[in-house]
Parts: structure tokens; C-alpha cells; sequence
């Protein structure tokens, strides 16, 4: 059977034969599966938010997304270049192991190997040193003020468990590579997995040994991936699902007003954007005009950002200037001003350029609200002014693999910066030149000397202010050179049934069922 064929079938049996669940089950329709339960293989927010049931960071983000002890319960900074962490003693894994900090030691060695996803996550990471069961010194680049950030996505796996499964080596399943952590998982976390049918259910039970007080009243969490909107939104209406963290909003009004669903509205920090290649060809071999900053230039001011918000988003989105969100830090509402459309000029642009009527490819993937209409939305505005834009849409299993390979021209992005939560995420692994730890997610191939050594000094700045100071130049810098185009921050809706009595919103999107009463 196809992967598409186990999503549809998901969805009908979802609605179909759905069995009466306990008061204490959850049940999470979700808009898409994640990509592994290994953490450190696929190293998108989504999955990361999903497997945070499962496993644990050293700290983690509180309710109001500041750092807050987990397996560490305290820390120093012992040197420039170190860092000493007090761990949690009494936790157990799932398989009943001692927690310590040989399980510290791995898990870094794991997530910093160069195959892993993740290693983008802790760029100064050096290494770490076993002081005793409960103490671990971390070696980092000098100065370095984001690392409690970095950790809170650096979840901690069993060293034993690794070991005994040949899975000390992380795998990257957005490759193609699968191992043992792929289907199977061990955490400290508040559930445990108890099966996995990837695009058709995970089931997630209550770990009786958690270190920590729960809030939560669930013994069950089914998660169901359900592709197709309108398949999720009648199983939340009918009752077959409890929630859903991507309420469409074409479906707002009518879920509005069922007397049965509570909507829950914010503004996501995640910021949707579209980057080029900077390479000296486009995919199809032909010259690329691209680099030129006329050419980039005219693609922005040809986007009609205010028809975008009104006709595809709803209204609901918030069209932006800038490649940060309000809330993270770094922002600057001086170049928060988001660019008017003006197809005559992007005309005479393109005409002082050289570059009228070329044609290029447009991946476009299927993970951001309403993606496929925006992308049909500029496909055809740059049509407007002569351009031959080539809609390549797939789903992220496709396109990923193309983007991260180089074989794309122009192509969309949401960038949330987690799990930093600073400007420095995003100047770091999308805008830097592709080197080592930085520019992991540099699809486009941009390089410029200048702009690197700004983002590496903000990265050694340990005065806040300073530090900040450098990031929002940097960012400056990306406008000026039109390095990317911010299009909105996109909704945030998340839909329950009034049987969820108590679930927050979370400005990251990512739900926390640890902290839900139904």
C-alpha cells in the first residue's frame, strides 16, 4: 500500500470505526505524521515538539517560553569555555535505567555526530567531561550565551539502550536512513510509547515514573495523522478526535459555531518566507539572474502581500517586513515594514537587469498554512509581470530532499527559530554560508563574508544587549539584499472539543499534553 493510500485509509478509519475512547484518552488529529521517533534523525520543530512527550532536555520552555530546569536542575559557568551541569538524581528511563550522566555524554556525542539532522542545533557544542553519575561538564566555543536554548531540543537517550540496539550513531531519515530509534524509543519523558503505525497511529501511554508532578489527568494520547482538512474537521465535529493543532482557516466561522468545538486563536512565531539559489546556474542549466539583487528585488515587489492576507489567509495571518517575528529577540520594528506591491516597477527592474521572461522553478512543500494557495498565489503574480515561474508542489518527504540537495531555484520557508528563540537561529542556519555547524539550512547557497563575521560575533557577545545589537544588523543586512522575502507570520489555531477542559496555547505551536486536563 502507498503512503498515500495509509493517510486516506487513516482518515476514513479515523471517522469509520473509531472505538469509544475513556475519558482520560486524548485524541490528536494532527495534519501530518511525524518523521521518526528519533529525535535526532529529522530534526524539524514538529517532531521535535511530538517527541517531547517522550524525551526530555537537559531544561526545557515553561508556559511562558522561558528556561526552566528538567534533567539538569541547576548550572554554572565555570570558564569561557565551559559549562558545569547538576543533573536530576532518582529519574528512571522507561525501560527502568538510572538516569546519569553517562546518558548526558552519549546523547551529545549522538546529536553533534556529523550525519546528524540535528548537530545545526548545538553549533558551539566541543564536548563534555563525566565529573560523577549526576555532574557533566560541556565545552563550547568561548563565550558562548545561547547554549541553555540549544539544550532544550538535545533530548537525552538511554546510553545502554543505544548500545544495545546499534544505535549510538544517529540516522537521517530525511535521507532515506532508518535504524532501531527510528520505530522504537526510550525517554525519561511523561509517556511512553506503546505502538507506532507511521501515517496511521502512534499511541503514546502515561510513564508512571516520572520525575515530575503532573498536571495532566491522560492516560492515553492516540496521535492520527490526517492529511486532509476536511477529513479533520468532521472528525472533530463528530467527536472522534479531541484536537488538532491546525485548524484550517477557510473552516474558522464554521467551527465557530459548533456548540461542541472551542477554537483557540494566536499569531504563530513562525515567519513564512521565500529564499533563492545564489548559484551561478538554475537547475535547468541556464544563467541565474537571481543573483542579481534587481532581479530578487522585482520577485518582492510583485507580491501582493495585502491580496495574500485578505484572499488565502483569511485575514488571519500577519504580513511581515522582516524575517523575525515581534516576539524574538533581535527583532527590530524599524524594518518591520513589509514591502507594497508594484508590478511596474518590478518590470522596469527586471528590464534594467536583462532578466524579462526567464523561467524558473518554484518548490513549494505542503507543512505551512495554506501553502499549495500562497504558492499559486505568487506563481501567478510573477506571471503578471512576464516571469515563467514552474510550481513544482510536493509533499515535505519530496521536496525536502531537492532543497536541502541544492536542486531548487526559488522555494518557501517557516522559520519559528526554535529551539533558540533568537534571531541568531535564523541568521545562523539559513543566512551563513553552508560551513560546519552554520548554514544548515542554507538551501539557497548564499555566501557573503561580511554578513558571517556579524552573525559569528553575535554568536560570542555575551552582553545581551550588544549581542542583539549585532543579530538585528544582520537581519538588516538580509533586507537590504533582499536575501529573502518575508511574506507573514502564519495563523495559529488549534480546535479541542469541550470535553478539553484545560489545554494552552502555546505562541510556539507546539502543544504540551503534560500540562492538559480533559
Amino acid at each position: 500500500m502507498s503512503r498515500i493510500s495509509r493517510i486516506l485509509l487513516a482518515g476514513v478509519t479515523l471517522l469509520a470505526v473509531a472505538a469509544p475512547a475513556a475519558a482520560e484518552t486524548f485524541r490528536w488529529g494532527a495534519s501530518r505524521d511525524i518523521g521518526s521517533l528519533d529525535p535526532y534523525s529529522y530534526g524539524d520543530s514538529f517532531t521535535l515538539g511530538v517527541l517531547n512527550h517522550i524525551y526530555e532536555g537537559l531544561v526545557r520552555y515553561d508556559r511562558d517560553l522561558k528556561i526552566e530546569s528538567a534533567l539538569a536542575t541547576s548550572w554554572e559557568i565555570v570558564s569561557p569555555t565551559t559549562w558545569r551541569f547538576k543533573l536530576r538524581e532518582g529519574v528512571k528511563f522507561h525501560n527502568g535505567a538510572d538516569f546519569t550522566a553517562e546518558d548526558v555524554q552519549a546523547s551529545l556525542k549522538r546529536a553533534a555526530d556529523p550525519k546528524s539532522p540535528l548537530k545545526g542545533n548545538i553549533p558551539a557544542y566541543k564536548g563534555s567531561r563525566v565529573i560523577d553519575d549526576h555532574t557533566i561538564e560541556i565545552d563550547v566555543t568561548e563565550n558562548y550565551p545561547l547554549l541553555l536554548n540549544d539544550l532544550t531540543t538535545i533530548y537525552i537517550f538511554d546510553a545502554g539502550w543505544l548500545k544495545d540496539n546499534n544505535a549510538e550513531a544517529p540516522t537521517d531519515v530525511g535521507a532515506g536512513v532508518e535504524g532501531y530509534a527510528t520505530y522504537n524509543a526510550n525517554g525519561t519523558g511523561p509517556f511512553k510509547v506503546e505502538s507506532r503505525q507511521p501515517d496511521a497511529k502512534s499511541v503514546f501511554v502515561k510513564f508512571d515514573g516520572w520525575w515530575d508532578k503532573p498536571v495532566h489527568n491522560l492516560d492515553r494520547i492516540e496521535f492520527s495523522p490526517v492529511a486532509s482538512d476536511a477529513t479533520r474537521v468532521a472528525a472533530l465535529l463528530a467527536g472522534d478526535i479531541d484536537f488538532t493543532d491546525k485548524a484550517p482557516v477557510q473552516d474558522i466561522p464554521r467551527l465557530e459555531a459548533s456548540p461542541n468545538v472551542k477554537l483557540l486563536e494566536g499569531t504563530d512565531l513562525r515567519t513564512v518566507m521565500l529564499g533563492f539559489s545564489q548559484r551561478d546556474q538554475l537547475i535547468s542549466g541556464a544563467p541565474n539572474p537571481m543573483k542579481d539583487l534587481r532581479v530578487r528585488q522585482a520577485l518582492q515587489i510583485s507580491i501582493d502581500l495585502d491580496l495574500i492576507q485578505k484572499r488565502v489567509m483569511r485575514g488571519k495571518s500577519r504580513n511581515a517586513g522582516t524575517l523575525v517575528a515581534p516576539p524574538i529577540p533581535g527583532y527590530d520594528a524599524a524594518l518591520d515594514t513589509p514591502v507594497k506591491a508594484d508590478p511596474e516597477k518590478a518590470k522596469a527592474l527586471l528590464k534594467e537587469a536583462g532578466a524579462e521572461g526567464f523561467e524558473f522553478d518554484f518548490n513549494c512543500s505542503d507543512t505551512l498554512v495554506n501553502e499549495e494557495q500562497i504558492c499559486q498565489a505568487i506563481a501567478s503574480m510573477w506571471s503578471r509581470i512576464g516571469l515563467k515561474p514552474k510550481l513544482d508542489q510536493g509533499p515535505r518527504a519530496v521536496q525536502t530532499p531537492k532543497r536541502s540537495g541544492g536542486k531548487v531555484d526559488v522555494y518557501t520557508l517557516g522559520w519559528a527559530t526554535l529551539p533558540m528563540l533568537d534571531g541568531y537561529s535564523l541568521t545562523s542556519q539559513v543566512l551563513h554560508t553552508k560551513e560546519g555547524t552554520f548554514g544548515i539550512f542554507n538551501w539557497g547557497g548564499w555566501s557573503d563574508k561580511e554578513f558571517d563575521k556579524l552573525t559569528e560575533a553575535s554568536s560570542t557577545e555575551l552582553d545581551r544587549t550588544k549581542r542583539l545589537a549585532l543579530v538585528t544588523e544582520s537581519l538588516k543586512v538580509a533586507r537590504d539584499h533582499a536575501l529573502m522575502i518575508p511574506l507573514h507570520q502564519q495563523p495559529l489555531t488549534w480546535a479541542t472539543t469541550d470535553k478539553v477542559a484545560d489545554l494552552p496555547l502555546m505562541p510556539d505551536n507546539l502543544p504540551r499534553l503534560w500540562l492538559v486536563k480533559k
